[in-house]
């Protein structure tokens, strides 16, 4: 079941769901979602100074990524073709009986602008922020700006609470990240 305005409301009231620093009804709740703003960390790759990404080798991930913050007010530009990690400003903390699901906005995907491309599910305990993988589909240059809404977040009502909740899983790698982290695919070897 996938939570309507009025439960989404009622579960921040509650603190079943957390949503920090707390969401202004007026501009970011939807009929069934709550839109979620962009952060100002932005992590590119270094295509040009990397033959290649080895997702076994931790020191590769490193050296193909560069971290750039952007102030508040002024724009990342992302060029077309490109493809960025990105996170919200909200940190987001569900409970081990609700997942949120990471959508886009049609408004940015109307100007070539994607925000995530597999990573959309936020298991049940999840705690962070939401790293967005965002990619420009489009033939022209998009300006983001921290703060601007840039997704969307529905929940969905599980059957039973989760057994293990991610926040309790062994390989929990990315709960409490607070700017976008990238992969931890090494970790996995």
């Amino acid at each position: 079941m996938v939570l309507s305005d009025v439960d989404i409301e009622r579960y921040l009231a509650e603190g079943r769901i957390k949503l920090t620093p707390a969401p202004d009804f007026g501009q970011q709740l939807g009929s069934c979602s709550i839109d979620c703003r962009l952060g100002s960390t932005f992590r590119v790759f270094e295509h040009s100074r990397n033959a290649y990404i080895d997702p076994r080798n931790p020191q590769s991930l490193d050296e193909a990524m560069r971290k750039i913050v952007v102030p508040m007010g002024e724009s990342f530009i992302i060029q077309p073709g490109d493809f960025v990690l990105a996170s919200t400003i909200e940190v987001l903390e569900l409970p081990a009986d609700i997942l949120a699901r990471l959508e886009g906005r049609s408004s940015l995907g109307r100007l070539g602008i994607i925000v995530h491309s597999t990573a959309a599910v936020f298991e049940p305990g999840w705690r962070g922020s939401a790293t967005m993988e965002l990619g420009n589909l489009g033939r022209m240059a998009v300006a983001l700006y921290p703060g601007m809404r840039i997704c969307s977040f529905t929940f969905e009502q599980l059957s039973t609470p989760a057994r293990v909740p991610y926040n309790l899983k062994p390989n929990r790698k990315y709960l409490g990240q607070v700017e976008p982290e990238a992969s931890r695919l090494p970790e996995e070897a």
